[in-house]
């Protein structure tokens, strides 16, 4: 009979396994530059920032010339040392993001050639670095938030947040002349490009004002200050593509979600399950997202696969929420909730999807567990209803279902893994 104690446990060891293996610290450290005859000078930005700075300064002798400064989210800050580290607030960005960013480009605009910028950049950089450019900061705010209620995808959202960020589109490098720049970069988007993560500070803006505004017409997004400033141009541009200067500065990705994927199965296969990586690009929404995951889980179950169970399956990626109603929850709530009305009652599967961050969306969880009891704590009824207004957290809470991590120091992504066993407990 199988014992949901066991499979919870194992849901949360698999997740922490990922976790570990993409840790910035480890992550970082292999990538570190040499320190240069001036200042290694350290800025940086994301949910991953702290993390990655603390290991910066281990790694560097303490009579070293090292100054710096980044900023990650509240409360996930970490005392610093000769890195400064500030709070801010995400998804959207406040006056402490656009304080602590200017500090930065103040920092990096006095580089001479003797001194190194070392740039740490992980998710949610596009709003800690929260500076605009040629709009005020409630214009650049209210853009922002029409994008995250409307389900554009995170590549659609940063063609727009690089026209108008002032570190944002490579401008953050561009600053650093004539000093050569290093970006290390923990990924939190599919594909892993650089010019999506936090915005691509360190890296050419592949996009354009016109293409900017095409996004906000496909969504039917008004933001009058944020057109205005698209329709009248570039302000602070970035050099092209094909600058020399851009031969002086290197990006490295040096974590992803693959690495959690397969740290997440191979912890799996550990506690004796047949595990497979489903996908590390999933996206579209969530709601639907879940709903293909369950059909792989009933495809599994009938024998219709590689695999029989009992076995598991992991998949990452980032979806997306189109928000209409005024529930609460985050994308990886709203993916599980999807999954379990998408499963038969007592279905012997169980799920976990959650934020590698340890945050999903505005709440303090992660995410949720789904369990083959989910529907005879919460009927199905109130789990569609929720499911319309986008309330998938109170569905969980009433399972007693969310998981809260709290803040992990990485960010690569969701997180999904589920188990699918031969028959549910009684």
């Amino acid at each position: 009979m199988a014992d949901p104690t066991t499979h919870a446990a194992t849901l949360r060891r698999a997740f922490d396994a990922a976790i570990a293996a993409t840790h910035p610290g480890a992550a970082v450290r292999p990538h570190l530059p040499p320190l240069p005859r001036g200042r290694l000078l350290v800025v940086g930005a994301g949910k991953a920032a702290a993390v990655m700075a603390e290991e910066v300064e281990r790694a560097y002798p303490r009579d070293a010339a090292l100054a710096g400064r980044v900023v990650t989210r509240h409360g996930q800050g970490r005392p610093g040392g000769r890195i400064a580290v500030a709070e801010a607030a995400h998804p959207l960005p406040d006056q402490g993001g656009a304080d602590a960013s200017e500090r930065m480009l103040a920092l990096v605009d006095a580089a001479g050639p003797d001194d190194h910028v070392l740039v740490l950049l992980s998710g949610g950089g596009s709003a800690l670095l929260g500076a605009p450019a040629g709009l005020s900061l409630d214009g650049l705010r209210e853009v922002v938030a029409a994008l995250l209620r409307s389900g554009a995808d995170v590549r659609e959202m940063n063609a727009v947040r690089r026209r108008l960020g002032l570190a944002a589109g490579g401008r953050l490098a561009a600053r650093a002349w004539p000093a050569p720049v290093t970006a290390l970069v923990v990924s939190d988007v599919v594909g892993d490009d650089p010019a999506d993560i936090a915005s691509g500070p360190t890296v050419p803006d592949p996009g354009s004002d016109a293409e900017a505004l095409a996004i906000l017409d496909r969504y039917g997004i008004a933001a009058p200050e944020a057109r205005g400033r698209l329709r009248a141009g570039a302000h602070a541009p970035a050099p092209a593509a094909d600058d020399p200067g851009w031969a002086r500065v290197r990006t490295t990705v040096v974590a992803s979600s693959r690495g959690a994927l397969d740290a997440a199965a191979a912890s799996l296969r550990a506690s004796g399950w047949p595990a497979f990586v489903l996908a590390d690009d999933v996206t579209g929404e969530a709601r639907v997202a879940g709903a293909l995951h369950a059909s792989v889980a009933r495809a599994l179950l009938a024998g219709r696969g590689a695999t029989l169970p009992p076995c598991a399956f992991v998949s990452g990626g980032e979806t997306t929420v189109t928000v209409r109603g005024d529930g609460r929850g985050g994308r990886n709530t709203e993916f599980a909730l999807g999954l379990a009305l998408a499963l038969p009652d007592g279905a012997p599967v169980w799920a976990l999807a959650a934020d590698s961050d340890g945050i999903d969306g505005n709440g303090t969880h992660a995410g949720a567990i789904v369990t083959p009891d989910v529907w005879r704590r919460v009927s199905r009824a109130t789990g569609r209803a929720a499911l319309e207004r986008n309330d998938s957290l109170a569905v969980f809470e009433a399972a007693g279902a969310v998981l809260v991590t709290g803040p992990t120091g990485t960010n690569v992504n969701d997180l999904r893994v589920v188990l699918v066993d031969r028959r549910a407990p009684r």
